[in-house]
């Protein structure tokens, strides 16, 4: 009876519900690891194209380091700051709109801010749900074992005989399913805590880099000079 017990003896006894759990913990496990492959290797292009800000400032005009950040931003990221930023410079030269009436470091700030925010955005995608499935698949791995372990005490109580080896391996078939929980939550885990350390040493990249646009484009030379 030993060589027979194992996940395939539990899935082949086990009921809708404890098939339901297992395909569930499949799905969970089958997108976070979509989503730590995409972002590791969008984290990876990231940090590869931050060294890039150094040679902006090393250029001989703004066009120029605008093209420099361009051609080595492959995730486009840092780009639309200069570029957002640089064009509402420009507008706010042009007489008649509305941006013309509005301070140049008001108009520059506020450019610079929405830029930030839409990477932001980009950069905290799949974060929730890595963070989601790393909370909640023990506890759907658990709910797994319960159910398995209920089944298999009620098949004890139907036999009318309680002897140790008749619970050890259904009980033992269960844990199973937690198993499987820990072994879905702690990958998601791990990839979250990394993704938001590089996120967080990217958005201070950024806001350093939008406080020096800023300096140069409200006191430094102005688009085209």
């Amino acid at each position: 009876m030993n060589q027979t017990l194992g996940f395939a003896h539990y899935w082949a006894q086990g009921d809708a519900v404890s098939h339901a759990v297992a395909y569930l913990l499949l799905a969970m496990s089958v997108i976070s690891w979509y989503y730590i492959f995409s972002k590791a290797w969008s984290s990876w292009r990231i940090r590869r194209s931050a060294g890039a800000l150094e040679h902006f400032w090393k250029a001989p005009t703004l066009a120029d380091a605008i093209a420099v950040v361009k051609k080595a931003d492959s995730e486009n990221v840092y780009t639309p700051l200069a570029t957002q930023s640089a064009e509402a410079a420009s507008l706010k030269e042009q007489a008649g709109s509305l941006n013309a009436g509005i301070d140049l470091g008001e108009l520059i700030t506020r450019t610079l801010r929405q830029e930030i925010n839409r990477v932001s955005s980009r950069l905290e995608n799949g974060l929730t749900l890595l963070a989601s499935v790393g909370s909640t698949a023990p506890f759907v791995g658990l709910f797994g074992t319960v159910w398995g372990i209920y089944h298999a005490l009620v098949a004890v109580s139907t036999a009318g005989t309680v002897q140790i080896d008749k619970v050890a391996g259904p009980v033992g078939e269960a844990l199973i399913m937690t198993a499987l929980g820990l072994v879905v939550a702690i990958p998601a885990v791990l990839a979250y805590n990394a993704f938001t350390r590089v996120n967080r040493v990217t958005l201070a990249e950024l806001d350093a880099f939008a406080h020096d646009l800023h300096a140069y484009l409200t006191t430094g030379a102005r688009v085209g000079k």
